[in-house]
């Protein structure tokens, strides 16, 4: 069954073969069977596996440790390995300042100045081979935090990140629990609306008997099929209404696929602690909900932004050091070491640092008055929830109450009407009594459940 439940929803790779649509199965084993049944834990299962907005904020958040491994980077040592070749010619071109090339010339040997001159500028075409090969290594040694701030501040976002993404976990599973409550309180009408019908059918025979035999006046005829024929439109209405709640329902789970399938009964027990004090509950919230953590973990982000500005103010210290090779020929290459430290201070940017510190400020002061923001509205949110669940309690024991009193009422109705003494206003109007009691049986049963998933996502449990 659970297999051809995921078969109808996951069934996108062709279009499907139009079908009528699934109706409710509400008898025995036989109905059961015609259409499979989409549970409440298979809803959640597939929300968490198949929604396309968790898996974005997943992905989003891999890439904000990716970003973090990019922070780290520069407090790693930097090695950078080079080889050139080089096919120039070898012309002299001489410079204000530079030593000229000098030629020896007659016996005086070199020892002599007058036998020394400048050698004349000369040009040619020909051209000679020239490789080089080099390995350098840099590694920061001290910039007051700078950069190691700017690292611990991208890890602290990374971390903001995937607390970000647990909220929209909850976001998403209140929604899909939200989508099958609402599927689920449609089929319910739609059994309603049917067995009006039912009975309304029931009616009409009975009332048409009456008036052949000559004990009831046409009116009642007229005024049986007018409700039966409100009570077919009702029917139609809430069958398109039951497909449109599944068509949603695939939409909060996240996959494409037909609905032809069923809604179980499945409903949201008690939770532990829903009875409980406000501020008892809101203890609970305020350690569980993902929305705080992440606003924690952006403040700290943004502190150690700070930090790490305010260490430009400061020099940096690093050291390096190289190997290079160079040479005409590959086999004859000439090889230098050199190793140094480097400091850099950035005298003045033109207040560019001092800008930067007091926009991170900001950033800081914006984010904290956010906190208090969101602590406010899981309050209100954690409060209205509490209070959604006592009153849905307390509907379904009123509403439980009126529908049995409206079926008594509709027996008598029905007795009256056979014996002669009732109308069939009365009569229509003891079974309309009767629908919207049961209707709103089913109204207080999904705000109960729905209430029940709201406090769910406002403690922060899934």
């Amino acid at each position: 069954m659970l297999a051809g439940v995921l078969g109808a929803l996951l069934s996108i790779a062709a279009p499907a073969v139009p079908v009528e649509p699934a109706q409710p199965a509400t008898g025995g084993a036989a109905d059961r069977a015609a259409a499979p049944v989409l549970t409440l834990d298979e809803v959640v299962r597939v929300a968490r596996e198949h929604q396309p907005q968790l898996r974005q904020a997943q992905f989003g958040t891999r890439a904000a440790q990716a970003r973090a491994d990019e922070a780290r980077a520069p407090l790693l040592p930097q090695v950078t390995a080079t080889a050139g070749y080089l096919r120039t010619t070898a012309n002299f071109a001489g410079r204000p300042g530079s030593v000229p090339q000098t030629s020896t010339g007659g016996s005086g040997g070199t020892g002599g100045t007058g036998g020394t001159g400048a050698a004349p500028a000369t040009s040619a075409f020909d051209t000679f081979n020239f490789y080089t090969t080099g390995l350098t290594v840099n590694q920061l040694l001290w910039d007051f935090n700078q950069t190691l701030d700017r690292y611990r501040a991208a890890s602290a976002q990374a971390q903001a990140t995937e607390e970000s993404e647990h909220a929209i976990t909850l976001q998403i599973l209140l929604n899909a629990r939200g989508a099958f409550f609402d599927a689920r309180a449609q089929r319910a009408l739609f059994i309603v609306a049917r067995d009006t019908l039912l009975n309304q059918r029931r009616h009409l025979e009975q009332t048409q008997g009456f008036v052949e035999a000559g004990t009831r006046p046409q009116i009642d005829l007229a005024q049986a099929r007018s409700d039966t024929a409100n009570a077919e439109v009702n029917q139609i209405n809430a069958s398109n209404t039951f497909e449109s709640a599944k068509a949603a329902l695939n939409q909060a789970m996240g996959v494409e696929g037909p609905t032809d399938y069923d809604i179980s009964d499945d409903s949201l027990p008690a939770l532990p602690g829903e009875d409980q004090a406000l501020e008892v509950l809101l203890l609970e919230a305020q350690k569980a909900r993902p929305e705080l953590a992440s606003l924690a973990a952006q403040l700290r982000a943004d502190l150690l932004v700070v930090h790490s500005i305010e260490g430009a103010y400061w020099p940096a210290l690093g050291a390096s050091a190289g190997f290079t090779q160079g040479g005409k020929t590959l086999s004859s290459l000439t090889w230098n070491l050199q190793a140094g430290l480097n400091l850099s201070w950035g005298i003045f940017q033109g207040g560019l640092t001092t800008a930067q510190v007091h926009e991170a400020e900001a950033n800081l002061g914006g984010l904290q008055a956010q906190l208090d923001l969101v602590r406010q509205q899981i309050r209100v949110e954690l409060d209205q929830a509490r209070l959604s669940v006592h009153a849905g309690k307390a509907s379904m024991s009123a509403t439980q109450d009126g529908l049995t009193a409206a079926k008594q009422r509709l027996d008598l109705a029905e007795g009256r009407y056979e014996t002669g003494v009732g109308n069939a206003i009365e009569l229509g109007d003891a079974q309309i009594a009767v629908s919207n009691a049961a209707a709103q049986v089913v109204q207080a049963d999904y705000r109960l459940a729905t209430a029940r998933a709201q406090l769910l996502k406002a403690l922060g449990r899934q």
